[in-house]
């Protein structure tokens, strides 16, 4: 049988080439955890991504609505105490139409249209309609929203896990560990992507988000790292990740 090039034994063009994408790969997944903790770490109105922010991100704050926790979360320090109070008694009253122009309109003017404006890409909050939507009953992401996200993720991060896979299967590393490492992303991304659809109606599946996320992580920045020592180390220095 034909022996297998390794890492180590690649020419200088495809170590610059593969390592520049793991490189990229590995500053792109710190990104995805940033934005993670940005947009879901604060859902529950606390620093931090936990449990409740997982819930309150896929099934809902189903005590208040959408505006509430957004006032009382992540926009808690864009407004005053006395505006964001009349802004969640709006909602709590069912969002009627006729204080709309008198009380109301003038708070979002105020705070909240500067950045939920018509030129945003976030909802405009200049439009009754519009502010009225985010001040009905938060039941969490929207079923047209979770089936947009996952076959992004379904098929885009796929894509990733599968080069970084193709470069590690190059390494020298325990047969046994190497399958199980390029496999697992895999297995965790399903689990990851099946878990927003179980927390959507099940609040209890929210750990496996967690789970999910830990997962693939783990694994790819394990096989990421392992990779680039491997190309650009000698192997006495290699240490824990020498081959068995």
């Amino acid at each position: 049988m034909e022996k297998t090039t390794t890492l180590s034994q690649l020419s200088m063009t495809y170590k610059v080439l593969y390592s520049g994408f793991l490189l990229t790969i590995g500053l792109g997944l710190l990104m995805a955890g940033a934005q993670i903790m940005l947009t879901h770490g604060k859902a529950d109105g606390k620093a931090g991504l936990s449990i409740n922010d997982i819930v309150y991100s896929y099934y809902g704050n189903r005590s208040g609505s959408k505006l509430e926790a957004m006032l009382e979360g992540q926009m808690k320090a864009m407004a005053p105490d006395e505006a964001r109070f009349e802004l969640i008694q709006w909602a709590r009253d069912e969002a009627p139409a006729t204080q709309w122009a008198t009380r109301i309109e003038p708070l979002t003017k105020k705070y909240c249209v500067s950045c939920h404006g018509a030129e945003s890409s976030l909802p405009d909050f200049s439009q009754l309609k519009v502010l009225q939507k985010a001040a009905e009953v938060d039941h969490g992401a929207s079923i047209t929203l979770l089936t947009r996200v996952s076959h992004i993720h379904l098929f885009g991060i796929t894509f990733i896990f599968m080069f970084v896979g193709w470069i590690f299967a190059l390494a020298e590393f325990s047969q046994y560990w190497k399958l199980r490492l390029i496999a697992t992303p895999f297995a965790f991304l399903i689990i990851d992507v099946l878990s927003w659809w179980l927390t959507k109606y099940w609040p209890g599946f929210a750990w496996l988000t967690m789970i999910g996320g830990i997962g693939y992580s783990a694994a790819s920045t394990v096989m990421i790292t392992t990779s680039l020592v491997q190309m650009w180390l000698p192997r006495a220095r290699w240490g824990i990740l020498k081959p068995e």
